[in-house]
């Protein structure tokens, strides 16, 4: 009789082990994401008062009357605005290790007592520049009296062209949510942007704007983009690394393109309004939730996750107004970055008719000191933009914001008519409609 043969398993070779190892990484680094953004609200802030996180009664409530209750969610409630009350505006101003000092002065060139602002310095910068920034805020005047500045304390590891970017956007967006409950715009900028209009110019032309309407460059012609940046698989290491900024990684596979969605890219600075941040947090529907999956591990996802966010919800898709509000040098062709802007850019800046340009060196001084002076009637360093709500001389060289009146009260200048011209433009027959999510 014939022995039975034993058939022993095969161990694998090892390219399958190593591509066992890639899939179960980007497993980890996505469930890693996923729990991250769970627990944006819990982040411990400087502000003692965030200590928890409860779903408004409107949207319990819906939940335990029906298990369908998708048709029953909505945006969280706005206060009702007037046209005779300016609306404000949430800001986050980002930075990165050697960005303190030009984070106070970025903050301090938008500054306006109706506004909020959330500053985050991330973690590749010393303990000792995040107790700097912290003690240039809280020696303030204006930002312990009006109490509309929050630093984030538990800062984020942010990798250049990874997830992690817009990780830290919905963190402050979220962060804005929780501490005030009366803004109708959400601005994203970091330490190398810099305001071409005063506040009292912004808040001016934006009043006349519908509190919907949202401010993204974005285009479906991806080009390049889509083998560059949407087919390659990579790895963001500021998913799970705790101290140390990386570079992201890629795997040797390539995915297809989605057919669930219409992909979008463009510009990562925007000017948001509050009903698309509600639905972007708190995700009434799964387009959000699955968009963040899957823009894990796609290259540069702060160009591309909102704008195929809300150029594939149809609540939000006819809102987009085509523009990044930005004056930004580009070489021709572009590359990755854009020029650093220099004093003989300033006509040029101004002529832009933008409210922001980017991208100003740490030590450019020279170009800030010229659209303070001419563009912003700022008084010097550690001053506020004055509005309409500082009643105060200017004589000797005193701050006119040492005393304050009505912060509804504003004092427009040229900047606004600058603005008015650019958002005619942008809104007109042959650029709103046609240049929307198409």
């Amino acid at each position: 009789m014939k022995k039975a043969k034993h058939h022993l398993a095969q161990p694998p070779s090892p390219q399958q082990q190593r591509k066992r190892i890639v899939i179960f990484r980007l497993g980890i680094a996505t469930l890693l994401f996923l729990f991250t953004l769970l627990l944006f609200a819990a982040t411990t802030l400087t502000s003692p008062i965030l200590s928890s996180y409860i779903l408004p009664t409107s949207i319990t409530a819906s939940i335990t009357r029906s298990l369908f209750v998708e048709s029953k969610l909505h945006p969280l409630p706005i206060p009702p605005t007037s046209d005779s009350v300016p609306p404000r505006l949430a800001y986050l101003i980002s930075g990165s290790k050697g960005d303190a000092q030009a984070l106070t002065r970025t903050l301090l060139a938008l500054y306006h007592p109706r506004n909020r602002y959330v500053v985050h310095l991330d973690r590749e910068a010393s303990e000792e520049e995040r107790r700097e920034l912290r003690r240039n805020l809280s020696a303030h005047a204006l930002f312990m009296r009006f109490g509309n500045v929050r630093v984030i304390s538990k800062a984020n590891l942010i990798t250049y062209r990874g997830p992690t970017m817009v990780s830290n956007t919905l963190h402050a967006a979220a962060i804005a949510l929780r501490e005030w409950s009366d803004w109708d715009w959400f601005i994203n900028l970091s330490a190398s942007d810099y305001p071409l209009v005063t506040q009292d110019d912004m808040l001016h032309v934006f009043s006349t704007l519908s509190r919907n309407v949202n401010f993204v460059d974005h285009t479906s012609d991806l080009g390049w983009k889509d083998q560059y940046r949407a087919r390659p698989l990579m790895i963001d290491p500021g998913l799970y690394m705790s101290n140390k900024k990386q570079d992201l990684f890629f795997i040797t596979q390539k995915r297809s393109g989605p057919t669930q969605f219409k992909l979008f890219t463009g510009s990562a600075w925007m000017v948001l309004s509050r009903s698309f941040i509600d639905y972007m947090i708190w995700g009434w529907d799964t387009l959000p939730r699955t968009l963040l999956m899957y823009y894990t591990n796609f290259v540069s996802s702060p160009e591309g996750y909102f704008h195929t966010l809300i150029c594939n919800a149809k609540e939000f898709r006819n809102s987009t107004v085509n523009s990044d509000l930005h004056f930004i040098a580009w070489d021709n062709p572009p590359k990755q970055h854009p020029l650093y802007l220099m004093l003989n850019d300033f006509e040029k800046i101004v002529s832009s008719n933008a409210p922001f340009a980017r991208k100003f060196p740490r030590n450019g001084t020279a170009l800030l000191d010229k659209i303070d002076s001419e563009l912003l009637s700022k008084g010097g360093a550690g001053r506020a933009v004055p509005g309409g709500w500082c009643l105060g001389s200017r004589e000797n060289g005193t701050d006119p914001c040492s005393v304050i009146g009505k912060t509804t009260t504003l004092r427009p200048g040229p900047g606004s008519k600058r603005l008015e011209t650019l958002i005619s433009s942008l809104l007109s027959e042959e650029n709103y409609r046609p240049k929307q999510c198409v």
